[in-house]
Order: structure tokens, then sequence, then C-alpha cells
């Protein structure tokens, strides 16, 4: 049976399908892959008489601003391609590694990072016209012209991720200084890592201690099994311990925290049979050995910490406003993470991404145009390559 999390994501690709057809006529759309994979843009106005108001008040500290933002930028782009080279050498070398790259929906898949369909539609949505606006904020403040702002849509068959953009004019771009336009392709990704900054703050100084006050720890949950080589399953899978069963204690070890339960398997040997609770029953389970170190004990399950609202806290408040906290805390993790995770994927150097921009020029800067240009491409093909493997691993591991 579906969820609502799931039937709200149905009824939103059901409705962005809707609007799509209804405005075809109104849309400029970028065939990739003809009628399977493209690329939809629908042009408005919104935004940009904010954009003007606000570089023309702090045009000097936006300056300043877009400048320093292209120092981040250089500096995210080199460990966003660290990451893709390292990762992809993890993935030859240990089997059981999860990809560094995937796709990010509402629904749960193979090689999908799943988020809650509200959680994402708030993160796409923050993301977007952060990252967008920003574009344009920086544009202005040089005094290039914006023609147009508005919504996107990536498409596989039907409308799947929206996004946002904004337009500035790409002639008079060109002609201005590689220093000015570094600045307007840094700002978006410099402000999606700004910004995921500023919600670790919140989270950290705000939320999560009023969080912390109306929960407890519940023991560890176990969120999916870990899979072995040829499809094999790990103790975790074969005991009959479920997915979303909390485990309390192993051989009377209470473990309620992650911590503790690692500190408890620590002490165990492969092969050795712990008497584990949870939540919902006790299983008697004859652990492996670690795949990465036979000699340490292993489970073979993903794990996070559960937990609930304290008893006092229910009585005295009931339990929608606490968990109403306990949720705005989780969407606080996920802009943080996705803002974070979007703003460096934006650094890549890959053509069309604001990284391969950014590189493009730097290439011009120490070669000629036409060498730059050449390196630009295979540089280019090379993070192409990285990403495509890491994506198609997560669906085939």
């Amino acid at each position: 049976m579906l969820d609502f999390q799931t039937i709200a994501a149905i009824g939103f690709l059901i409705i962005l399908t809707i609007f799509v057809f209804v405005k075809r006529k109104n849309l400029e759309t970028k065939q990739i892959i003809p009628y399977f994979l493209y690329f939809s843009m629908y042009r408005t106005k919104l935004g940009l008489k904010l954009m003007d108001s606000l570089s023309k008040r702090y045009r000097k500290s936006m300056s300043y601003i877009g400048y320093f933002g292209v120092v981040i930028g250089f500096i995210g782009m080199v460990i966003i391609s660290y990451g893709l080279i390292s990762n992809i050498y993890v993935l030859f070398t240990k089997p059981e590694a999860a990809p560094g790259v995937g796709l990010v929906l509402p629904f749960k898949a193979k090689g999908v990072f799943f988020v809650p369909f509200f959680y994402w539609i708030i993160a796409i949505f923050v993301i977007a016209v952060v990252h967008e606006f920003a574009h344009g904020l920086i544009a202005r403040t040089h005094n290039l012209k914006v023609k147009s702002s508005g919504f996107a849509f990536l498409g596989l068959v039907i409308p799947i991720i929206p996004a946002a953009f904004v337009e500035p004019d790409e002639k008079e771009l060109r002609k201005r200084s590689h220093k000015e336009q570094l600045s307007v392709f840094a700002a978006g990704p410099f402000s999606n890592i700004l910004f995921a900054f500023l919600f670790l703050a919140i989270s950290s100084f705000l939320i999560a201690p009023l969080a912390n006050a109306v929960i407890e720890p519940n023991g560890v949950k176990v969120t999916d099994y870990v899979e072995g080589k040829n499809k094999s399953k790990f103790p975790a899978e074969t005991s009959g311990i479920k997915i979303g069963e909390a485990i309390q204690s192993v051989d009377s070890n209470p473990t309620p925290y992650v911590i503790n339960l690692s500190s408890v398997l620590r002490s165990k040997k492969p092969s050795e049979v712990v008497a584990i609770k949870t939540d919902k029953s006790v299983y008697k389970v004859k652990l492996a050995g670690n795949p990465e170190n036979e000699s340490l004990a292993y489970m073979g399950a993903y794990l996070e910490q559960s937990t609930k609202i304290k008893d006092n806290v229910k009585a005295g408040f009931g339990e929608f406003l606490p968990n109403a906290l306990i949720w705005v805390y989780g969407l606080f993790v996920i802009l943080v993470v996705l803002n974070l995770g979007i703003g460096l994927f934006n650094l890549v150097p890959i053509g069309p991404l604001d990284g391969g921009r950014m590189l493009q020029l730097a290439l011009h800067k120490i070669f000629d145009k036409e060498k730059g240009n050449r390196i630009w491409g295979y540089v280019g093909l090379f993070f192409m390559a990285l990403i495509f493997v890491n994506i198609v691993a997560g669906f085939v591991r």
C-alpha cells in the first residue's frame, strides 16, 4: 500500500505534467534524447525588480561577495573533482562502497538518494531560488541585463525534476572581464554552499537544542540490509530482524545510541552468536566477518539513531508540537545536505555547469582560446564519464 508521501509525489508529477502540457506553446524545450530526455524552460519576470533593488543598494558589498565567491568556487571545484576521482578508485577496489553521485528523488529505488517528498519539494525550491537569484543579483551588480527568470523542468518522458533559472544577456556577458564573468558563474554554487552553513548554524544552535529537549534515544534503527557479493545475505537479514526495528541491546548490553552498538560489536568476533533485542522481538544472530576486515564482527545493516518523544513532554504538550519540531529539524538537515551537495556538484568542471564555465574562462586566461577549449573539452568528457559510472554503479550494484 502506498504511503502518503508517495501519493503526494505521484500527485505532484501529475500536476507538473498537466502544467507542461497546457503551457507547451510557451515553453522552450531542448531535446537531449528526443521525446525521452529533455529540458524545458518557462520564462517569467519574477524576482527581477528585487535583484535590481538589492544590486543598486549594496553594489560595492555585492561586488566583493561575488569575487570572494570565485575563490570559494575554485576551491570547491578542486574538492568535488578530487572526491569524484577518489570515489571511482573506491568503487573498483571496494565493491560494497556506495557511489559518490546519485539521483535525488522522492521515490525509494536502487541507485536513488531518497528524500521524503515534502522535504524534497521544499529543498528543491529553496536551492533553485537561492542559486538562480544569486546569479541574477551578481549580474545586475555588474550592470548586466537579466532578460528573464522562470521555471525549468528536467523530463524523462514526463517532467520529473523542477528547477529555476535566470537569463543574463549572454552576448553582453561574454564582453565583460574574466573577473566579472567568473563572479556571475560562481554566484549560484557559492550561495548554495553559504546557505548550507547558514542552515547548519540555525539547526545546530537553535533547532537541535529544542529537539533534544523533547526527545530521547530509543535504540538504533535498521534502515536497510547490506547486500554482499553475488547478492549474498548478511546476518541482520538472515536472522529475521525487520527493516524499521530499533536495536535496544546486544547480549543485555544497552545500545541507546549508534556508538554504543558499534562499541559492543567491536568486542565480538566473527561467527559468535549474540542475542539482539529490538523494540519488537529478540533474535539470535550469528555474526559474520566484515568485508573490509575479516577479523571484525559484522551484522550487515544500515543503521540510524532511533528516538522517541519523552513521556513528560508528551503528557504536557501532546504529540503534534514535538513531532512538528522534529520534522522541522529533519528539514533543516536535508537543506544542509542538499545545498552543500548540489552547490558542490554545480562546480564539477563540465561544460553546461557553472564549474565548467569557470574552468573554460580560466583555461582561456592560461592558454589561448583554441587550446583552452580543447583542454576544457577533454576535462569535461573525463568528468562526465566519472559521473556516469557513479550513477550506473548505484543501479547495478
